[in-house]
């Protein structure tokens, strides 16, 4: 009997995945920032912007924010082969594949059950990213695909299309507990509603009163205040029956025209309908922006050494209105010029934000700290209201764990302290860190009486005891240090293992970079090996 056969997408080297270390974050004081003084009660300062590998940053969050994330928006390199300047955008397509698949299985766990994934895309990559996607997250959790104007006018030279427009993927993480928000109707779609009667009830507009089908029971003619009678057009009917229409006429609900002698209309009126209307699948320009604002935007932060490829705040900002709440956290992962912290600062929202390039220190930062002092005037300020306040912490990715020394083998990293020693190993064992005051040997948890102690003393059978005596039988505790003596089946509420060799085999150690640049990925497989791979999984 054959295998269970699922509809799945493959690529030369899709079964290599990386075995990541789950590194601790280190905040830098002195490139966090915070607003001088509260603007108000709602001002949030717990937003992290971490610079660093943005799969080792991922992997890093899993721990505290697995099942936290309201909404991760993400605008990966496209990989057009087209090179920008803050980084290479022309990866080979398997790899690609692969390094986007290592993301988005991390994403996955950090959203919420009702959070969404939205990723901005275009057509070198977009179709093979949805079937991937679907396999990840699932076929049934895709939402919709949305289509960004990107660009208001013809590029003259293109060769064949001239592309004017970026998709959005959008996928829930459970679609039956995903809930998109409706948007505001504008002044455009509100002054639509006039009265030209002067009823009471206020605004309205005329709608249709026929229906494009035959209903024996809705032909009947009505009479118009001017005396003539009109019956429906040829192959359609009324939408009410008679006793309806005369009810709707007494109550002056529709409208024969300003001379009386119009064919009816039903008035609906403003104050009766829902003040929002669900989002459209195509999002044009002068919606949400395009290109040319969100350059104008930088422009206006940065007069030189413009980032090249910005997102417009206008349309970061519709994708956190349809899926977040105030006070929920919003994630972005490819974090470029800082538009969606910023957004997201301004509309209320906690933010992570993970960059590896320097505009993180020469774009982010300056960004960030202008929307915190009230000083960006751009974007969407206004529409929001936006005075200032709030502010960030800035964390670095600690190095790895381990090193190797002079003779090849695997030590402690030097740069560690006590502190980011138990902290790492707590990670790495799934603790939570949580040091006691009370006691030394609680350095994190895993419930309420199961406790973890690093140390890189070489403990004796008497420190033993009298860690076994502390503890008490109704707790246990994992002990790793860098060595012990004696026998410690004797205490069965200790578990004792020595570092480093616990955690050898547990991930790979000294791999600081998986990020999408050229330069740091393996290289594509030759036509020969590729062969050879072919004849393997067909034998």
């Amino acid at each position: 009997m054959s295998k269970k056969q699922r509809l799945e997408l493959t690529w030369i080297g899709k079964e290599i995945r990386p075995n990541l270390e789950s590194r601790i974050l280190l905040e830098d004081p002195d490139k966090s920032y915070h607003a001088t003084h509260r603007m108000s009660e709602n001002d949030i300062f717990d937003n992290r912007l971490i610079f660093g590998d943005n799969l080792l940053a991922l992997k890093a969050l899993e721990s505290e924010f697995a099942g936290k994330i309201k909404c991760v928006f993400i605008d990966p390199p496209y990989n057009t082969g087209s090179a920008f300047e803050h980084y290479d955008d022309g990866v080979e397509h398997s790899i690609w594949l692969s390094l986007m698949r290592d993301r988005l299985e991390i994403i996955r766990r950090l959203l919420s059950a009702d959070g969404s994934l939205w990723i901005t895309i275009d057509d070198h990559e977009a179709h093979y990213l949805k079937v991937m996607c679907d396999e990840i997250l699932g076929r049934v959790n895709f939402v919709s695909t949305v289509i960004w104007q990107k660009k208001y006018a013809p590029k003259s030279d293109s060769k064949f299309f001239s592309q004017s427009h970026d998709f959005i993927l959008v996928i829930a993480k459970d679609i039956s507990r995903f809930q998109l928000r409706r948007l505001a109707k504008t002044e455009k779609q509100t002054g639509r509603y006039t009265n030209r009667d002067n009823d009471p009830r206020g605004a309205w507009k005329a709608s249709d009163v026929l229906r494009s089908e035959v209903r024996d029971y809705a032909i009947f003619p009505v009479r118009l205040p001017s005396g003539r009678e009109v019956l429906p057009p040829s192959g359609t009917s009324w939408r009410y029956t008679k006793k309806k229409f005369d009810e709707l006429i007494a109550d002056n609900r529709i409208w024969f025209g300003e001379n009386g002698d119009a064919r009816p209309a039903y008035k609906r009126f403003l104050s009766e309908v829902t003040d929002t209307i669900p989002s459209t699948t195509i999002w044009t320009y002068d919606e949400v922006g395009h290109n040319d604002e969100a350059k104008k935007e930088m422009r206006t932060l940065f007069v030189n050494d413009l980032f090249a490829t910005p997102k417009p705040e206008r349309l970061l900002k519709r994708i956190i209105e349809l899926s977040t709440n105030p006070d929920d956290i919003v994630l972005d992962s490819f974090a470029g010029s800082g538009t969606t912290g910023a957004v997201a600062h301004k509309m209320g929202r906690h933010w992570i934000m993970i960059e590896l390039g320097e505009h993180c220190h020469t774009h982010m930062i300056p960004r960030l700290k202008k929307v915190i002092n009230g000083e960006d005037e751009g974007g969407i300020t206004k529409a929001v209201n936006w005075k200032g306040g709030g502010g960030f912490r800035y964390y670095h990715l600690a190095p790895s764990l381990l090193e190797k020394d002079q003779w090849g083998n695997w030590i402690i990293n030097k740069t560690y302290n006590a502190e980011m020693l138990a902290e790492a190993l707590c990670k790495i064992e799934g603790f939570t860190y949580a040091p006691s005051d009370t006691f030394y040997w609680q350095q994190g948890y895993s419930t309420e009486r199961d406790f973890i102690y690093v140390t890189t003393q070489n403990l004796s059978p008497e420190q033993l005891s009298q860690l076994s005596d502390e503890v008490g039988q109704e707790r246990s505790l994992l002990v790793l240090c860098t060595a012990f003596r004696g026998n410690v089946d004797q205490f069965p509420n200790l578990t004792v293992k020595k570092i480093p060799k616990q955690i050898l085999s547990r991930c790979e150690w000294g791999h600081d970079d998986y990020s999408l640049n050229v330069e740091n990925l393996p290289k594509a497989l030759s036509k020969h090996q590729q062969l050879s791979l072919f004849d393997l999984e067909n034998l």
